[in-house]
């Protein structure tokens, strides 16, 4: 009786142990495969990030050109208004001159 009671004890044990070496191949084997995914994950988030960082950096380059720009255009602006004075100066100054020139 104390036997059939041992053997039941040690057949349970055994599969009880069976089951735990089953169980944590498993895991170990779910472990890799997540393992594996957060680093490619991991990998594609960084090469994004990287992305990002060059599209900013041409983005605040693109901004300081486009302020040069404005500011050259500026300064173009305000020589041409001068100009553009400078000949108004010059048609009021010679309005008396159109009598003496043919009708078109």
């Amino acid at each position: 009786m104390i036997l059939i009671a041992f053997l039941i004890g040690l057949t349970l044990a055994l599969a009880g142990i069976f089951v735990l070496v089953v169980r944590g191949l498993e895991l170990w084997r779910k472990g890799k495969r997540t393992s594996e995914a957060f680093s490619s994950e991991l990998a594609r988030f960084e090469e994004r990030a990287a992305r990002t960082e060059q599209l900013l950096a041409d983005a605040d380059r693109a901004s300081q050109d486009l302020q040069a720009a404005t500011e050259r255009l500026r300064v173009s602006r305000a020589r041409l208004n001068v100009l553009l004075e400078s000949i108004e100066t010059a048609r009021q100054r010679t309005r008396w001159l159109r009598v003496f020139l043919p009708a078109r």
